[in-house]
């Protein structure tokens, strides 16, 4: 712990005067960065439990005026809302399972060399071309009404079941897994699957807790497909209702909205928007952990 802690000290308090003025400018960036990115967040949820004569006046900045509840009361009313949040955890669930699953599935014979895996370079030029040149809207819209995909969840989690960033992310990252790991259990007798689920996906955590978090973002901030392939409302997943909330749609209702002197538009949908959010700020710290772990270095070195 001594060493640890002197390394660190030397290195804020050591070395030339250029090098501390860089970490001091470095620091003074991060930090503006960061209270950049997290005043609109604040801000909202200030708005949202404020009174709506503060809001109108906008008198609310990072603290709520005329602190109250009345916005998110009414939020638990709007049976709309909740039936979208459900639509969106449901296409969450199956649509990132869908995603880890093919991709790593996927990405694992890619991983291989050509003397195990003679096809690889071709399939990886399929996906490569596939990824550049996209069939367009028309034409995926066209394969969805084919299929009687509309105002169901497959609509939403099929199209887009194989994301090829992420199949070159993981694919990339077991590559440079080292093979004498594998060698050693293939001389055990392990058969490419036990290696594939005993080694190689405790290895690959750092890559797939990645590639889980871009599905889950990919899927619960979307709301163009929810738009294009749902003919009923009630289909519609979080973002495009709120998308078409805050487009003063046929899904906003001023009367609901404007019950009483502590809450309007502006408050509920501020309650709506920061609630929707909030999955995203409770799951991302869970997988943050894993992108900085060395697993693969304490693997060789165990």
């Amino acid at each position: 712990m001594n060493r640890t802690n002197s390394k660190h000290t030397s290195g804020l308090h050591g070395g030339s005067v250029g090098s501390r003025i860089f970490i001091v400018i470095n620091i003074t960036i991060l930090t503006m960065l960061a209270v950049m990115c997290a005043f609109p967040v604040v801000h909202m949820f200030s708005v949202s439990l404020s009174n709506q004569s503060a809001v109108a006046a906008n008198q609310v900045n990072l603290l709520p005026v005329g602190f109250n509840l009345a916005s998110y009361k009414m939020v638990a009313k709007r049976e709309a809302f909740w039936n979208s949040f459900g639509v969106s955890v449901q296409r969450v669930a199956i649509g990132v399972t869908i995603n880890t699953v093919l991709t790593v599935l996927m990405a694992y014979p890619l991983s291989k060399s050509v003397r195990e895996f003679p096809s690889r370079r071709v399939y990886v030029w399929i996906l490569l071309f596939a990824m550049i040149f996209d069939g367009g809207l028309i034409p995926n819209y066209l394969q969805v009404k084919n299929l009687d995909l509309f105002d169901t969840i497959w609509a939403l989690v099929l199209p887009g079941a194989v994301p090829i960033y992420n199949v070159i992310l993981v694919m990339n990252f077991m590559k440079q897994l080292p093979d004498t790991i594998e060698e050693a259990a293939e001389v055990d007798g392990a058969s490419y699957f036990q290696r594939f689920t005993r080694i190689v996906l405790p290895l690959s955590k750092p890559s797939i807790a990645t590639v889980v978090l871009f599905s889950f973002l990919n899927h619960w901030n979307g709301w163009f497909d929810g738009k294009i392939y749902n003919n009923n409302t009630a289909n519609y997943p979080l973002q495009t209702y709120l998308q078409a909330l805050l487009a003063n749609t046929d899904l906003t209702n001023s009367s609901e909205a404007i019950e009483n002197a502590l809450t309007n538009v502006k408050t509920l949908q501020a309650a709506q928007l920061f609630l929707t959010m909030l999955p995203i700020l409770i799951v991302y710290p869970f997988l943050q952990k894993y992108f900085t772990k060395g697993l693969t270095i304490g693997a060789v070195k165990g």
